[in-house]
C-alpha cells in the first residue's frame, strides 16, 4: 500500500525539484513564491536561532524533529502497512485526534498511527494520552528540506491534517510522494475565510491536491469549497471533540479539583475559561457584582495566555480582592481561603470546568472569535459568552438551541446573568443538564472522520469483508 515516491536524490527530476502540486500541470508561481520565500527566510533566521538554543536551552530538545529528524526508533514497533500521519498541532486537535485514533483502531487494528503536533502543550497532552501507545513527535516546519526529510522518515500511506492545518510544502511533498492527503475534522471559520479567499488560486491548487475532506459542518463544507475544493471530496461528518469531551468527563475528576479548591458540591464557582485582553479586567468587574448577593461565590480565571498571570495579579490587587495561584493549591503547598484562584499552569481548564456552576467563555467579549463552549457543557455547566464567537458557531448554536448557552454583550449584563442563575438553582441545573446532554447526543463523528482515513488506506473493503 505504501505510496510509490522515493525519498532518495535520485527520484528529484527538474520536474519536481520545486516540490510542484502535480507534475502534470504547468508550474505554479503562487507556490513557487511561498516556497522561496519560507525557504529564505528559514536560512535566513536559522542560524541565529541555532545560537539561541544553544545559549538558552530553549527548543533544544526538539530542534532536530522540527528539522524532520525524526528520532528512528520510534518507528521500529510500527506493524506493517497501512501507516497512517496525524497532524494535530496543539491542545484542542489533540483533543479531537484521540476519539479519532481510537475509531481507527477499532475499525482496522492492524493501521500504525503516528501523531505529530505543534506546541508543547499539545506534545505534552498526547503523550499523556495515548503514553507509548503511538509514537509522538513534533511537526517539521513547512520548509522542503525538512517536510522531506520526516516524510521519508515515517513513510505513511495517508497524512491526515485536522481542523484547519493547510501547510502547502508538506502537502506538496505528500503528493510528490503520492501520499493520500485527508482533512479531518475541518473547520474554516468566519473570521478566516475572507484572508483566504484573497489567496484563492494559491488554496485552490493546494487544496487540489488532498483526497478528502471530512468537514465538521455544511458551512465548514460550503467554506472550503469557496476556496477551490472539488465538491466531490467533500462530506459533512460532525465534529469529533464532542466524542472526546462527552467520555473524558470522569466524575471522579470532581472530587479531586474539589479538595484542591476546597469546596463542597454546593459552592458556587464561577470560572473564567481562557480570557484574553481586556476580558481580564471585565471578568473582575462582573465578580465584583456577583459577590454582593452572592459573597461566598469563588472565581477561577485561567488566562488563555499564562504570561498574563502578573498582570491578573496587578488587577485583582487594584480591585481590592485576594487571590491565589493554582500551582500551590494543586500540590498541598496551601489550602484554599480566598476568593479568587489564578490558574497559572496549563493543561487544567478542563478538569477545573468539572466543578464550574457558570463559565464564561474567553476571547467572547474582545473581539477574538472565542474559545470551546463544548468543554463546559460536556461537565454539565451553563456556559456564558460575549458576541464574538466566530470560530465556534457550530458549537455555540448548538447549546442555545438545547438552552445551554447564554450571550451576554458586557461585564454588566455577564454579572446579571451569572446573578439571575444562582437566583435560579433549579434553571442553573436544568440548563447545565441539557448542554450535558447536548454533548452526549451529538457524539460519534469520530467514527465518521475515521472511516474517511480507512478509505483511503484502502483497508476499508478489507476489513469489512474479514480478509
Amino acid at each position: 500500500m505504501r505510496g510509490n515516491g522515493r525519498c532518495g536524490k535520485a527520484d528529484l527530476s527538474s520536474q519536481d525539484r520545486g516540490g510542484l502540486f502535480r507534475p502534470d500541470k504547468a508550474v505554479n508561481l503562487l507556490y513557487r513564491a511561498y516556497a522561496a520565500l519560507t525557504g529564505g527566510l528559514f536560512l535566513a533566521c536559522f542560524p541565529p536561532f541555532w545560537i539561541y538554543t544553544r545559549l538558552s536551552g530553549r527548543y533544544k530538545k526538539d530542534l532536530k524533529e522540527r528539522l524532520g529528524y525524526l528520532p528512528p526508533h520510534l518507528f521500529h514497533s510500527l506493524l506493517p502497512p497501512p501507516r497512517i500521519w496525524i497532524h494535530a498541532v496543539s491542545l484542542g486537535e489533540v483533543g479531537a485526534a484521540a476519539p479519532i485514533i481510537g475509531a481507527l483502531r477499532a475499525i482496522d487494528p492492524r493501521c500504525s498511527v503516528i501523531l505529530s503536533t505543534t506546541t508543547e502543550h499539545g506534545r505534552k497532552l498526547a503523550q499523556n494520552t495515548f503514553g507509548q501507545k503511538i509514537p509522538v513527535v513534533y511537526a517539521p516546519i513547512d520548509f522542503v528540506g525538512s517536510v522531506r526529510k520526516a516524510l521519508c522518515r515515517v513513510r505513511p500511506d495517508v497524512l491526515v491534517f485536522l481542523e484547519t492545518e493547510i501547510w502547502p510544502v508538506w502537502i506538496a511533498e505528500a503528493r510528490r510522494m503520492q501520499i493520500k492527503i485527508a482533512l479531518v475534522n475541518g473547520r474554516i471559520s468566519v473570521r478566516s475565510i475572507g484572508g483566504y479567499l484573497k489567496f484563492r488560486p494559491f488554496f485552490r491548487e493546494v487544496l487540489n491536491n488532498i483526497d478528502c475532506f471530512s468537514m465538521i459542518g455544511k458551512e465548514d463544507a460550503e467554506r472550503i469549497m469557496a476556496l477551490g475544493a472539488e465538491p466531490g471530496k467533500i462530506r459533512v461528518s460532525g465534529n469529533a471533540k464532542f466524542d472526546g469531551l462527552a467520555g473524558a468527563a470522569d466524575p471522579s475528576t470532581k472530587k479531586e479539583m474539589r479538595q484542591i479548591v476546597n469546596v463542597g458540591s454546593s459552592q458556587r464557582v464561577f470560572v473564567a475559561g481562557s480570557t484574553r485582553g481586556r476580558e481580564q479586567a471585565m471578568v473582575l468587574e462582573a465578580f465584583k457584582e456577583i459577590l454582593r448577593p452572592f459573597p461566598d461565590t469563588i472565581l477561577i480565571i485561567a488566562p488563555r495566555h499564562i504570561s498574563r498571570v502578573p498582570e491578573i495579579e496587578l488587577l485583582i490587587e487594584k480591585s481590592g480582592l485576594t487571590y491565589q495561584l493554582w500551582s500551590k493549591l494543586a500540590r498541598g503547598a496551601s489550602r484554599r481561603t480566598e476568593p479568587v484562584i489564578i490558574v497559572d499552569v496549563f493543561g487544567v481548564l478542563f478538569k477545573i470546568y468539572s466543578i464550574a456552576s457558570v463559565t464564561f467563555c474567553g476571547g467572547s467579549l474582545v473581539p477574538l472569535g472565542g474559545q470551546n463552549p463544548l468543554e463546559a457543557a460536556a461537565w454539565g455547566s451553563v456556559v456564558i459568552y460575549g458576541p464574538s464567537m466566530e470560530d465556534f458557531l457550530d458549537a455555540k448554536a448548538l447549546l442555545e438551541k438545547a438552552g445551554a448557552g447564554m450571550m451576554v454583550s458586557s461585564p454588566k449584563g455577564l454579572a446579571e446573568k451569572v446573578i439571575w442563575l444562582f437566583n435560579h438553582p433549579d434553571a442553573l441545573y436544568d440548563c447545565g443538564r441539557r448542554g450535558r446532554q447536548a454533548v452526549v447526543k451529538n457524539s460519534g463523528a469520530a467514527q465518521k472522520h475515521a472511516m474517511v482515513i480507512a478509505e483511503l488506506t484502502g483497508q476499508l473493503e478489507a476489513v469489512g469483508s474479514g480478509q
